[in-house]
């Protein structure tokens, strides 16, 4: 009787401890990040990080010596542009390379708030416009089409999300998710160019060309000569929206 006793106790003992162990959970640990990071695939194909994710090494403001003192912020690997009034350049200022580019590759995640305006810019000259408004260059322009009012400026959609800015539209039916990150790629070899978004093609065109002329002059840009056909720096717009990049990558041709 003593011996069932004691084991009887000896069970009741034991049940806070089993209790104990079942409610100790481990936490998996999280993968680690690959954002604003090259693969080994990408690092033999030529692929180099336009930004590294945690300084601003390799950039500059377009119309400034150096970064931008605000407007800007770095945060868990996102360079973000502050929500500012919505104009152009209106608070810190779009930010440019610190060297120019060719032919090349470019891809950058992007991912807006609710009515945001901003863009990717290409063959930019600082000097180009010393004055008000942002720096001048070809736009792979980035916009919440159904709520900000430039959607409905231009012609035929031409100031739309993945359009050549003010120049050529993009499709009307495009992937995007708001809510999510997206990936703009532009392409340029030579002459040709093209921009991609979420891996279709949205832009193609030829520039130095007698078409590519006349589609300027029919532009807001063709007060800027020889606009387009010369090869400059890569931008990132502040148009006083809150937008973030990551994983800015770019491959030389």
């Amino acid at each position: 009787m003593k011996k069932i006793v004691f084991i009887a106790l000896a069970a009741l003992m034991a049940l806070p401890m089993a209790a104990a162990k079942k409610k100790t959970v481990v936490a998996a640990p999280e993968p680690p990040s690959t954002d604003n990071t090259l693969s080994e695939t990408e690092q033999r194909e030529g692929w180099k990080l336009l930004w590294d994710g945690k300084t601003t090494e390799g950039w500059r403001g377009a119309k400034l010596e150096t970064f931008p003192q605000k407007g800007w912020r770095i945060e868990n690997g996102i360079l973000k542009v502050e929500k500012a009034n919505g104009a152009e350049s209106g608070n810190g200022g779009d930010i440019v390379t610190t060297r120019p580019y060719h032919n090349f590759i470019l891809k950058v995640d992007f991912k807006i708030t609710e009515g945001a305006n901003s863009g990717i810019k290409y063959f930019v000259d600082p000097d180009m416009n010393k004055g008000e408004g942002s720096a001048i260059g070809c736009e792979f322009q980035i916009l919440d089409d159904l709520r900000h009012p430039d959607a409905k400026l231009g012609v035929k959609g031409n100031r739309k999300l993945g359009s050549l800015y003010d120049l050529i539209p993009a499709p009307e039916q495009k992937p995007f998710d708001i809510t999510a990150w997206n990936t703009a790629c532009i392409i340029v070899k030579d002459n040709h160019v093209e921009h991609w978004l979420n891996g279709v093609k949205m832009v193609e065109y030829e520039r130095n060309t007698q078409e590519w002329n006349a589609l300027v002059a029919y532009s807001k840009y063709k007060v800027w000569p020889n606009f387009g056909n010369r090869d400059g720096r890569i931008l990132l717009q502040d148009h006083g929206d809150e937008v973030w990049f990551k994983n800015v990558k770019i491959k030389e041709l």
